[in-house]
């Protein structure tokens, strides 16, 4: 009987097809490539001259518009700093939940903390409180429904997002980032930390990982439910509504904030970088940037140096040699240059890896959420942002900033320059990849 293999041998193609074939291929193969060698944005903001005080309502409504997000004038906001902090509160707050918990990660991993969270869940999907769970599909590649069991047998719902099918090959690299709690409609968290160890105990040895949550209570915590939603929907197809999700919320303190989403267009524009951008030609007097991943493209890189020539304190915080990305960090460092030169002020924290995500302009804005300081963040990824004027919340983020910068290195530009050939190396290897970082 001939062989399944020898059977194949002997089927004859047409030439056109083959050609066909060859070429879909090719043009895949194409497709995917300009994912990891296409040119970097150079985004410029014109008739800069023209934009309004960042204090202004006329700056809050350029920010609405382009944003396409409303401006939200009650609420409240508590900043806390790692995972020693924050998750107690989530956990807290979950325990506490009477009709609805949603949850989305790009990191979930199995572990000490993350068992914590399943306990909690569960319970409180037994309760008859409704769960859902959204992970990303790669960022929690590591753990599987088996570990859910208990939450999907108590009732509670989970999936991944953009997980691999043939058909959405050419989507493989769309990512949701997002790291956001919602309970009951009426309390969110935002910020960039995960639920792993690496935030909670630290793991191999290494001290627990520096990074913030927010805690958001009023008008903008609807808003964090519908950035939600709209994930949720597209990965299962399920349009949360009614009182569960999005109860009356009650007044709190007078505020202006707005939550940005941000889903990459057809040209990998995004919502995030419009917002980051504005804000930053927008400073007058100071920017404070922290970020696990500073890889600014060619148009943040220049709206950056054209802040400090016009007198704007520009402070920069990064990851030292406890970095998780040692190519990141490398490309990374490679490009201090132009911001040395222009006289910012580059930091590297010491004590653990920094992944905090936040930035203050003129000690009145705060943004804090998923975004990192680069291309995927900006370009490719789901992400979501709470920016907020309010000087009391950049007052609280100001207090851990200089905290940090008290365990931090000063890059100079004499040590810039005088950075091992080995690092140089890498720094060319990096940029190759820089899209992708």
């Amino acid at each position: 009987m001939a062989t399944v293999p020898m059977l194949l041998a002997t089927v004859t193609l047409p030439t056109h097809l083959v050609v066909l074939g060859g070429v879909a291929l090719l043009l895949l193969l194409l497709f995917l490539l300009s994912g990891l060698f296409g040119p970097m944005p150079r985004y410029k903001i014109t008739g800069s001259e023209e934009l309004p005080s960042n204090e202004s309502e006329e700056f809050l409504g350029l920010l609405e518009a382009l944003g396409d997000a409303s401006v939200k004038r009650t609420g409240r906001f508590e900043v806390l700093t790692n995972g020693e902090n924050f998750y107690p509160a989530e956990l807290a707050a979950i325990r506490e939940a009477e009709q609805s918990v949603n949850l989305e990660a790009y990191i979930f991993q199995k572990s000490q903390i993350g068992q914590l969270y399943l306990d909690a869940l569960a319970e409180r999907a037994r309760a008859g409180v409704q769960v859902n769970v959204l992970l990303d599909a790669f960022g929690s590649a590591g753990i599987t429904r088996a570990f859910f069991r208990p939450l999907l047998d108590a009732g509670g719902k989970i999936c991944w997002y953009n997980t691999p099918a043939w058909h959405r090959l050419t989507q493989m690299d769309h990512r949701t980032h997002r790291e956001l709690l919602i309970v009951d409609g009426l309390v969110g968290f935002i910020g960039g930390a995960g639920i792993g160890d690496h935030w909670y105990t630290g793991v191999r040895g290494h001290a627990p990982w520096r990074d913030d949550m927010v805690r958001v209570e009023g008008e903008p915590v609807a808003n964090l439910q519908a950035t939600f939603a709209e994930n949720w929907l597209e990965a299962i197809g399920e349009l949360l509504i009614g009182s569960a999700y999005f109860p009356e919320l009650s007044s709190l303190e007078p505020t202006s904030a707005l939550v940005i989403n941000s889903t990459p267009s057809g040209g990998g524009a995004t919502r995030a970088r419009v917002l980051f951008q504005l804000l930053l030609a927008s400073a007058r007097h100071s920017i404070s940037i922290t970020t696990p991943y500073f890889l600014p493209d060619k148009g943040l890189m220049r709206e950056l140096c054209l802040a400090v020539e016009r007198g704007v304190q520009v402070r920069i915080l990064v990851p030292g040699e406890r970095s998780d990305h040692f190519l990141t960090r490398s490309t990374s460092r490679g490009g201090y240059g132009p911001l040395l030169k222009a006289g910012a002020d580059i930091y590297e924290y010491e004590p653990a890896m920094m992944h905090a995500k936040i930035l203050r302009v003129d000690h009145v804005w705060s943004i804090v959420g998923s975004t990192n300081f680069d291309n995927r963040s900006f370009g490719i990824n789901d992400e979501v942002n709470l920016a907020v004027r309010d000087r009391e919340l950049a007052a609280r983020l100001k207090i851990d900033f200089e905290a940090d910068l008290a365990q931090s290195t000063k890059v100079t530009l004499a040590a810039w320059k005088s950075r091992p050939i080995h690092e140089r190396i890498t720094e060319v290897l990096g940029w190759i990849f820089e899209r992708q970082q």
